[in-house]
């Protein structure tokens, strides 16, 4: 087999809200791929901080500040990208939020806010750069799913059924595009030790794990959580023409947890 087939060279790879955490993680590997890493985040201050996240790994990345969720402010972004740096061959729709409120106290507002960027966001972005990608003969759109694409869990209505919807999303921009030799797939992450996650997984005054931490290392036969550089691998192959003939598929990196009914009281 050709190892070159994982290389990015010469690919602009689109990966939004990366300016920290799984994004960061995601851009960082697809930059040691070969891939130029382009960016946006909603404020220019997060912008800054991730250009120079950025450049400490020696990665020249492109920011822009741009809502996903705003499909005008979407396509101008698109647009100047494709003229400053080139026609996006690589999409990643990381860009996310999550709110964890019962849902009989949850507003429909804050529903409709997960729904709008974790769903719609993906769509606006995607048929943003579609026509550019249909042009070039080629693209790789990756979305970010959840377990909760699968699951359900308290607290978490609006994401998962965002996340299930985003699911069907990627399998119908398969469906649909697949034939201009675009793929779209999604990687499912399983609970990842992020900063964000670090509340979650303290030690205990008592010298004892956190509940929580419990609760997910007994669930998850590899016994750990993941880290964000454990979902660079099978982006870069999603990315790649390494997976020229996977389209539809949502791969989840979660440790074995989707496969596992769980120890035994």
């Amino acid at each position: 087999m050709d190892m070159n087939a994982f290389r990015l060279d010469g690919k602009v790879a689109l990966v939004t809200g990366a300016s920290y955490g799984i994004g960061f993680a995601i851009a960082s590997a697809m930059a040691e791929a070969g891939a130029t890493i382009v960016f946006n985040d909603i404020k220019q201050e997060l912008v800054d901080k991730g250009v120079a996240a950025y450049a400490e790994k020696g990665i020249k990345a492109h920011g822009y500040v741009c809502d996903v969720t705003n499909e005008d402010a979407v396509n101008e972004t698109v647009a100047k990208i494709e003229a400053e740096v080139g026609v996006v061959d690589i999409l990643v729709n990381n860009a996310g939020i999550i709110k964890r409120i019962p849902m009989l106290e949850m507003s429909a507002k804050d529903f409709r806010q997960v729904i709008d960027v974790d769903l719609n966001a993906p769509f606006i972005v995607a048929k943003a750069v579609i026509p550019g990608m249909i042009k070039k003969g080629a693209g790789k759109i990756i979305n970010i799913c959840s377990m909760m694409s699968e699951l359900g869990r308290e607290t978490v209505s609006a994401y998962a059924a965002a996340k299930g919807g985003l699911k069907m999303l990627t399998k119908n921009i398969a469906s649909e595009y697949g034939q201009y030799n675009i793929q779209c797939n999604g990687i499912g992450p399983g609970y990842i030790a992020t900063p964000q996650t670090a509340p979650l997984r303290e030690i205990q005054p008592d010298g004892s794990k956190h509940p929580f931490d419990q609760f997910i290392l007994a669930k998850t036969p590899a016994n750990r959580w993941g880290e964000a550089s454990d979902l660079g691998g099978p982006a870069v192959f999603l990315a790649s023409a390494a997976s020229d003939f996977v389209n539809g598929h949502i791969l989840y990196v979660d440790g074995g947890i989707l496969a596992y009914i769980g120890k035994q009281p």
